[in-house]
């Protein structure tokens, strides 16, 4: 095995030697040029191809076509033969040899097995990968896939083609990708400067206040110096005062001992001892122990300090990617809000803010209008842009940090038109169905129909039949009155009524689980009617003979009971829904209104005054869609509570259904 040098490929030395590798054809070429350029440059006499003796003198020209030197007499042969006159002829010097790349053809190629006759290599084996002749087609390539050597050179013409486009396309973007690092290096030549700066500046300003807080401290320090050198120079004058009294006293009594008479002793003994006696009692009062101590204790605890200066300030690279969620579906004229949290380049949660995040929306209608987003950053790594719609139908969201685009970014997004409850009138779509009792409808666009047969109906959009599950019954995957449907993903949960129950299926019908029996203990039922599943896989139940609500697992454990009885009762709750804080709303049969509690069971408020209130829906932003059974009508309340429309002539109706997606309202 070796390299070929041109297309670098291992090849294998054929079974007959080098002369049976493929041949290149154009270094062939190359090469046969470079060596008569050789000859016309270097040296002076260049024998005549023409010639077979050379009797007729050095060659004088180079015919093009024939590939060889010619003297004058062959000159002549060429210029006046019939069929020679029209070769391209070059002269033996400087300007011919620059002549020959463009004037110079390369030669016909000829078969070389003996008996072919030198025909040309006109054809092509596919089956060999090989250039043939004629004869080579009829011979021994027979049963091979042979083309003309146009036709071919035609596909790899058009083949190479397509690479020089490939290529000149990636060229296209490795030089964007060059001139995007070449300006990413820019940048972060600019965000070297700009941390320089910071971090001088901080460090300014900690030598600045650490030189102020020493100035302070040593003006401190003087201060107290200064009263205590003052008041033990003061306690020292008082007690150089007492000495010179007592000197004073001494000296007179030693005096009057040694030179006076003893009537002027006499006359003086009373008064100097008591002068004396008295000075000596003044010094008994006092502290004859220096008023100050020595000591000036100073703390500055460095270690601590040290050791947090020494670690102080943090450099970090910039988040390397980042995801993005959107929990609200986008419409005309509501805030949609996108949460973005940035991450490391080995995936983990980026702590920190500061990076330039872009949002934009452009419709793709609409002559492409953009919407620009609202950005707030959080500063732990993690951003919430804001953008507010202003046209329906299909836009391109693109969101981008430090102008990078971030993970699935464009991305396509539906906006939904404006969403007015006041035009909702009755639908001129009829689902036939026996009984309706409940109704729910799947992310699909499916319509799931409860009856009082004991059957789940499941409609299209378009309200044909497409399955039937269960039939009336207290076995496995039998209902008897089904009041409540919940369905989400692939699961699907039926308030199982007179059979005191909830069953858990697949949206298929399979069923998969039940749990509940009649009673009023925990995890017990006495016609359960609605059943919702919040955002954590919980079911909430609406007990409706127990006037109270369950919440369970998943798997039906028992969670939490809210009572109807107390400060907020209800009776007979039927329609359940949660709005988009998840706070609970039932719609309370008995009671005529409807109540919110929190999912630890608060009452927080209640709202409307329906007539028998059966169903209840809600919408991504807050309104609520009530079934009014003894109204024999549809409410429509604001966020706030407010009744806003409302509509009429819907006989006894059971339940309603919201598809926010498609905007669709189903009621049965």
């Amino acid at each position: 095995m070796f390299q070929c040098p041109i297309c670098e490929q291992n090849t294998s030395i054929p079974v007959g030697g080098a002369s049976g590798l493929p041949q290149n054809l154009h270094l062939g070429f190359e090469v046969e040029v470079a060596g008569y350029m050789s000859k016309m440059v270097n040296n002076s006499d260049v024998a005549c191809d023409h010639c077979i003796d050379g009797g007729n003198g050095p060659a004088v020209v180079f015919c093009c076509t024939c590939h060889q030197f010619l003297c004058k007499v062959a000159y002549e042969y060429h210029r006046t033969g019939r069929h020679l006159s029209k070769h391209n002829m070059v002269g033996l010097d400087q300007e011919g040899a620059r002549q020959l790349h463009t004037t110079m053809k390369p030669r016909d190629h000829y078969c070389s097995q003996l008996n072919h006759g030198n025909n040309n290599l006109n054809f092509y084996c596919e089956t060999c990968s090989l250039l043939v002749c004629l004869h080579c087609t009829t011979a021994t390539h027979k049963t091979h896939t042979v083309k003309e050597i146009s036709t071919v050179a035609k596909t790899h013409q058009m083949k190479i083609t397509g690479a020089l486009e490939d290529a000149r396309e990636v060229v296209t973007k490795l030089t964007g990708a060059m001139d995007e690092n070449n300006r990413m290096i820019d940048k972060v030549e600019i965000s070297k400067q700009t941390a320089s700066l910071a971090i001088n500046k901080a460090f300014e300003t900690l030598q600045q206040t650490l030189e102020e807080r020493k100035k302070t401290l040593l003006s401190e320090l003087e201060a107290i110096s200064l009263s205590k050198t003052t008041a033990l120079t003061l306690q020292k004058e008082q007690f150089e005062k007492m000495i010179g009294d007592i000197g004073h006293y001494t000296d007179m009594a030693s005096q009057i001992l040694q030179t006076h008479t003893d009537h002027e002793i006499v006359a003086l003994g009373g008064l100097i001892p008591t002068e004396l006696q008295a000075t000596l009692k003044r010094v008994q009062t006092i502290s004859l122990t220096p008023n100050q101590h020595s000591n000036i204790t100073v703390s500055v605890q460095t270690d601590d300090l040290v050791q947090k200066l020494s670690k102080l300030g943090h450099l970090y690279l910039s988040p390397s990617s980042s995801m993005w969620t959107s929990t609200t579906v986008a419409r005309v004229g509501t805030r949609y809000n996108i949460k973005i949290q940035s991450k490391t380049s080995e995936g983990a949660e980026y702590p920190h803010g500061g990076v330039e995040v872009k949002g934009e929306m452009r419709s793709k209608t609409h002559n492409g209008a953009v919407v620009y987003g609202e950005v707030e950053d959080h500063r732990d790594g993690t951003y919430t842009i804001t953008l507010t719609p202003q046209t329906a139908g299909p836009h391109q969201l693109l969101i981008t940090m430090d102008g990078q685009h971030v993970q699935n970014s464009p991305n396509d997004l539906d906006v939904l038109p404006i969403r007015d409850y006041r035009i909702l009138c009755k639908a001129q779509q009829v689902i036939q169905c026996n009984e309706p009792m409940c109704v729910a409808i799947h992310d699909n666009g499916d319509i799931y129909v409860g009856s009082g047969d004991g059957c789940i109906y499941v409609f299209d959009q378009t309200g044909q039949l497409k399955n039937t599950i269960g039939s009336s019954g207290s076995g496995d995957g039998q209902f008897s009155s089904p009041s409540g449907i919940s369905i989400k993903g692939d699961v699907l949960y039926v308030a199982d009524t007179h059979n005191h129950h909830v069953q858990k299926l697949t949206s298929s019908g399979k069923f998969l689980h039940k749990f509940g029996q009649q009673g009023s203990g925990q995890g017990q039922f006495n016609r359960p009617w609605g059943v919702i599943i919040d955002s954590n896989n919980k079911l909430i139940v609406s007990d409706s003979g127990n006037h109270r609500i369950q919440i369970f697992n998943e798997n039906g454990g028992w969670l939490l009971t809210i009572d109807g009885q107390g400060n907020h009762s209800f009776q007979s709750p039927w329609g359940l829904a949660l709005d988009p804080q998840g706070n609970i709303h039932v719609a309370a049969d008995g009671s005529n209104t409807i109540k919110v509690f929190t999912k630890k069971g608060v009452c927080i408020r209640m709202y409307g005054d329906p007539n028998h209130p059966s169903g209840i829906a809600i919408d991504d932003e807050g309104y609520s869609l009530v079934s009014e059974y003894n109204g024999h009508c549809l409410s429509i309340y604001d966020p706030e509570g407010n009744k806003i429309h409302t509509v009429g002539n819907l006989k006894y109706p059971c339940d309603t259904a919201l598809d926010s997606q498609r905007w669709q309202c189903v009621h049965c």
